[in-house]
């Protein structure tokens, strides 16, 4: 053996190390033999149970793909193969992996069948009744070109990730053209019962009686009674075999009466009994015949676009909603985009091949599942079963009786009007069930089209309508009840407690348009008007624009009205919580910021702490000479109006000077009651924390000598959220801040501190972390007892510390109050 030869046989044995004749033997055949089939005889229930609901869906529903008009009369055989070509590509597609179905049944989207009647009505009206190869062949390039259009716009959708969006669209618009889908089906089983030509029927007198002459009730009634027998069935039982078990009874009873009496089947056709197929011979492949694209003529393919249109939204709208609820009903999770995807793929392949639309069936789905479909094995053996049925021809459609395909056009129409009207009457608003019935009346004695448009329109209509009677103003109050949250002596908060009644506080809500705005302009006008402006003077209003979604040009331009009319009551409008968003730059594109007396804010406790230090700066500018000068937290920029130049002899000044007399100049009395000279510090800033709960003053005196002063420069962090406690601090000079942050994902809380108020108190009293984190906004000083300092007081003088805890718990109990209620006030 050469060497060559010798390599290769050692590196290719010449049978598999694997083999072995025991593997092969009789028995292991057999077994294997039989696994397979079992496998593949699992699903047989399911693939017969599929392939049934096709052919009953293909007849019923092929036959009025076309309009029973015109040119058009003879090819409802045609329309059958066109719903079997869509079924077959869909449920390849699906069954190949692009859906997360296994078991997905496809099927042509039969709800879709009146705009293919709308669009081939249009186009024999555009080109004539005797041109029906010019008619047939635009007819079928538009319904392609349906297809085309669908797959591609659902494919967009999925590939972008937009499933989850088109969920959100009104969902009673969708319930209304269910329920005109099932009006034109019920419609439709009358017409196909008896005969009648589509552009014969219309609401009128004349077709009543048509229907209700003998011979024609005789041939829609049956189909009728045994539809609503069907629905009466199976409200009591719903085991999945009813329906197909049902419609296969009709048909042999048909026959056993028809054999029984003896009567020819020609005579049932000329009665109307059976269907008179013009060649029942015909091809599968017959309507691919029309196709000619020579003979396609462009003009009125383009007029059917409002229709392709209102045709695509019907079908965009189908999976979004569908998948979501089998997902639920199977208990499987599925990712909708990829369905999107999925149906973009049957869809444009269904167009390429010159079909219809179609997509993935809901309850034939779950009826598939429920019997053994679960295998995307059992989706290839249906579509196969049904490639049989396609290759068997349309002939037997001639021996197919009329009231079965009526009995289940009626079924359908019958459940989407219940759907439409019956289950929703509860479940929806009054305006809502409106609309709906109004589509179902507009489809019903007008177009389909028109009816989309005008729930759309109406529902609009609705929408204005509702939400100008919602309240925009989420809650209004004067700015007493919510003072900000800065620290402030408590002769400050008695202060501006009661001069915060002239700031009038609105926290809006939801979007502001020309419907909602009206509600807040007339607010603020009454607010200003004279009868409640002699009671209740106004110097500030604060919108709060927090919860606002949004605000049109109309609203924006609203609150330029009202800026001129507070304007002249020299009332500041005061813009808070607009962000940087789209709020803002629409008040901002109408100028408002741009004009006088109008003040912005990001956040409501900013617009809160300013408001508030105007007030202290009117009575500190305005007793000058009687009152220590003070840090104001917040912005420093200039007041936006002199209040005691203005309007000298007003209400207004008359309460902030009543007011403050009341407390601000008490207070400074109550302070120097002892000697004629000022104290010192810290006797002074201990004074101004604590007089206000205590008259001790010998006691804040021998405080004093526990206290150490510590200079703090601008941006000194004095300590950090969960560090341990150093001590207590009573502010002497500046200004601090406190940011508290209690959650990861919630905004921080911010509180400022000024000159006679206290920081840090609770943790450094019980000797836990700090519960904020404390900054120097401006170059401050501070008194601060120490821990050690603490503990030497509680040592040296028990009675003195515990009558200074009592004093401290007071003061902080107030302090938490206002913060607490800021927070419990926020959005």
């Amino acid at each position: 053996m050469t060497p060559l030869l010798r390599s290769l046989t050692e590196r290719t044995p010449l049978l598999p190390s694997s083999f072995h004749t025991t593997h092969y033997a009789p028995r292991k055949w057999v077994s294997r033999v039989k696994s397979i089939a079992a496998q593949a005889a699992r699903p047989v229930p399911a693939v017969i149970l599929g392939l049934l609901l096709n052919v009953l869906d293909g007849i019923s529903y092929g036959m009025i793909i076309f309009p029973a008009t015109g040119v058009f009369v003879d090819l409802g055989a045609m329309g059958v193969s066109m719903f079997f070509v869509s079924t077959i590509v869909s449920q390849l597609v699906y069954s190949a992996g692009a859906s997360g179905f296994a078991g997905a049944n496809g099927s042509m989207m039969i709800e879709v069948v009146p705009f293919f009647h709308i669009m081939a009505t249009r186009i024999a009206q555009e080109l004539g009744d005797n041109k029906k190869d010019e008619i047939v062949a635009t007819t079928l390039v538009a319904f392609a070109f349906s297809s085309i259009l669908t797959g591609f716009t659902f494919f967009l959708l999925g590939f972008f990730r937009l499933g989850s969006l088109i969920g959100f669209f009104p969902r009673h618009i969708l319930v209304g053209c269910i329920g005109g889908v099932g009006v034109f089906l019920i419609i439709t089983g009358l017409n196909v019962a008896t005969r009648l030509q589509d552009d014969e029927f219309s609401l009128s007198l004349d077709i009543l009686f048509f229907f209700l002459r003998g011979s024609n009730f005789a041939l829609w009634a049956p189909a009728f009674v045994l539809a609503t027998l069907l629905r009466v069935i199976t409200s009591r039982w719903h085991h999945q075999l009813i329906l197909p078990t049902y419609f296969l009874i009709i048909p042999a009873l048909f026959y056993i009466v028809v054999l029984s009496a003896g009567l020819d089947l020609d005579l049932l056709r000329r009665e109307r009994w059976l269907f008179q197929v013009a060649r029942s011979e015909e091809k599968w492949y017959q309507f691919y015949t029309y196709f000619d694209l020579t003979k396609t003529r462009w003009g009125p393919l383009w007029a059917t676009l409002p229709t392709q249109f209102a045709l695509l939204f019907f079908n965009v709208l189908h999976p979004p909603l569908n998948v979501p609820a089998l997902a639920v009903s199977l208990d499987c999770d599925v990712d909708t985009n990829k369905e999107l995807i999925a149906h973009g793929y049957s869809n444009f392949l269904a167009g390429i091949v010159g079909t219809v639309p179609n997509y993935l069936v809901y309850v034939n789905t779950l009826l598939f599942y429920r019997v053994g479909g679960t295998t995307r094995l059992s989706g290839l053996m249906l579509a196969g079963a049904t490639i049989a049925v396609l290759l068997a021809g349309t002939g037997p459609i001639a021996y197919i009786p009329v009231m079965v395909v009526s009995a289940l056009i009626f079924v359908l129409g019958i459940d989407l009007v219940k759907e439409a009207l019956w289950d929703t009457r509860h479940r929806v608003s009054k305006p809502e069930y409106i609309t709906i019935a109004s589509i179902m009346v507009a489809m019903t004695a007008w177009d389909f089209v028109i009816g989309v448009l005008f729930g759309i329109i109406i529902s609009c209509l609705f929408f204005v309508v509702q939400n100008s009677q919602r309240r925009s103003i989420r809650v209004m109050h004067t700015g007493e009840a919510t003072l900000s949250t800065v620290r402030r002596p408590n002769a400050h908060r008695a202060y501006l407690r009661e001069v915060s009644g002239q700031t009038t506080v609105l926290h809006l809500q939801g979007f502001l348009f020309f419907g909602t705005i009206t509600h807040v302009e007339e607010t603020i006008r009454t607010l200003v008007a004279e009868p409640a402006w002699v009671h209740t003077p106004v110097r500030f209003i604060v919108l709060d624009f927090a919860l606002v979604l949004g605000v049109d040009l109309s609203a924006a331009e609203a609150f330029v009205r009202v800026q001129r009319l507070l304007s002249g009551r020299k009332v500041v409008l005061v813009i808070c919580g607009a962000g940087d968003g789209k709020v803002l730059s629409a008040l901002d594109s109408v100028g408002l910021f741009e004009l006088p007396d109008v003040e912005l804010f990001t956040t409501f406790n900013d617009a809160m702490e300013w408001t508030e230090n105007v007030y202290l700066r009117a009575w500190f500018d305005a007793n000058g000479a009687e009152t220590k000068p003070i840090s104001l937290p917040g912005r420093q920029d200039s007041v936006c109006m002199d209040l005691q130049q203005s309007l000298p002899h007003s209400p207004r000044r008359a309460q902030l000077r009543d007011a403050g007399w009341r407390t601000m100049a008490k207070h400074d009395n109550k302070r120097q009651t002892g000697p004629p000279t000022a104290p010192k510090e810290p006797l002074n800033t201990l004074e101004q924390a604590f007089l206000p709960y205590t008259t001790d003053r010998t006691m804040l005196e021998q405080l004093a000598s526990y206290f150490e002063s510590i200079t703090v420069p601008e941006g000194h962090v004095l300590w950090k959220q969960g560090e341990p406690a150093d001590g207590l601090y009573v502010v002497g000079a500046g200004v601090l801040r406190a940011t508290y942050r209690f959650a990861a994902h919630t905004p921080a809380i911010e509180e400022s501190m000024v000159p006679g108020t206290l920081a840090g108190e609770l943790s450094g009293l019980a000797g836990l972390a700090r519960n904020a984190t404390v900054v120097a906004e401006r170059p401050a000083v501070v008194w601060r007892l120490s821990v050690d300092a603490l503990r030497r007081l509680e040592a040296e003088r028990p009675d003195l510390a515990r009558a200074f805890t009592a004093l401290v718990l007071k003061a902080a109990k107030l302090d938490f109050d206002i913060l607490l209620s800021a927070v419990a006030t926020r959005p």
